[in-house]
């Protein structure tokens, strides 16, 4: 059995955990391996890319640049997550805001320290980056269109020191960080529309605060339309193996997506829509592997005879 104590230590860690948000972590972690995996380095064996200590080091320095940014986030969204997220505030809140802010400066200081291991322009590039979110935390995040734009900018941007680090500059690495975009962006717009309670409490001006619903539903409908010109051209111009059944579904789903979106009107409603488009994220993770699935099945059967 746990003592009081010990309890309360798991709990102020499970609340840390819930703040830095641990799980988009470990998903944007992978997901920057099986990039570096299956996109980035395709000459380059597996064993290479995953003992790679510069990589290493970068997406050790990206995981706590993100976890900085959640925690400044959720410092500066505290009064406003009680009333879009009472349960998960309540949980956050078991860890005090000197204690947050403490950690914050700690973990970006270790974001500083692992670039530094790869280069001074690593380093250069995550303080860099760790300004902006603040930035966008602080002031951007309560203007429209500009805090959409900056959020869905910041959220690919650890994928940048990837591509800058095997420079690899291919076209269809760009179509595909398009995709990305447009469907975080729609995230983002997504989240406004579930928020909007809090956020007008808050004094938050986002886009369906200070033009409307409809005007924030019509805007999606126009990101889902330009979501399917780099679907299109990454099935009929570039070479990603099986992962065309991931965009098959996407659009099934965007389509799904663009039918519940003009019926909604209740806050469970859009969180059904930005849980669809989680999914859509996430799902796309772990479909990067169908991109050269010939070569995971040969490894899977060298790892079954060994």
């Amino acid at each position: 059995m746990l003592s009081r104590r010990q309890k309360l230590v798991l709990l102020k860690f499970f609340s840390m955990f819930s703040v830095v948000r641990g799980y988009n972590i470990l998903i944007i972690v992978l997901a920057q391996y099986v990039t570096s995996i299956f996109i980035l380095s395709v000459n380059t064996s597996v064993k290479e890319v995953v003992t790679d200590l510069n990589l290493f080091m970068l997406v050790a320095a990206s995981a706590c640049a993100i976890a900085g940014g959640y925690i400044i986030n959720n410092f500066y969204d505290s009064e406003k997550d009680l009333i879009n997220r009472p349960q998960k505030s309540m949980l956050d809140r078991l860890v005090s805001q000197n204690t947050k802010l403490s950690f914050y400066f700690v973990i970006n200081f270790l974001a500083v320290v692992f670039a530094s291991y790869v280069s001074f322009n690593a380093v250069l590039f995550f303080s860099v980056y760790i300004f902006l979110i603040w930035l966008y935390s602080h002031k951007l995040k309560r203007k429209p269109f500009v805090g959409n734009l900056t959020s869905a900018i910041l959220a690919i941007i650890p994928f940048f020191a990837i591509f800058i680090y095997y420079k690899n500059f291919d076209s269809g690495i760009f179509v595909h960080a398009s995709f990305l975009f447009l469907i975080i962006s729609m995230r983002e717009l997504t989240k406004d529309l579930e928020n909007i309670k809090g956020d007008l409490a808050s004094g938050y001006k986002t886009i369906p605060i200070s033009y409307g619903e409809s005007f924030s539903k019509r805007m999606l409908t126009v990101l889902i339309l330009l979501t399917f010109i780099p679907v299109y051209l990454l099935l009929t111009k570039y070479d990603i193996g099986h992962m065309y059944y991931y965009f098959y579904f996407s659009v099934i789903l965007l389509i799904i997506f663009l039918i519940i979106l003009w019926k909604s009107k209740t806050k469970t409603h859009y969180l059904i829509l930005h849980n669809m488009l989680k999914f859509i994220i996430v799902l796309g993770v772990f479909s990067i592997v169908l991109i050269d699935f010939e070569m995971v099945l040969n490894r899977i059967q060298k790892w079954s005879i060994l």
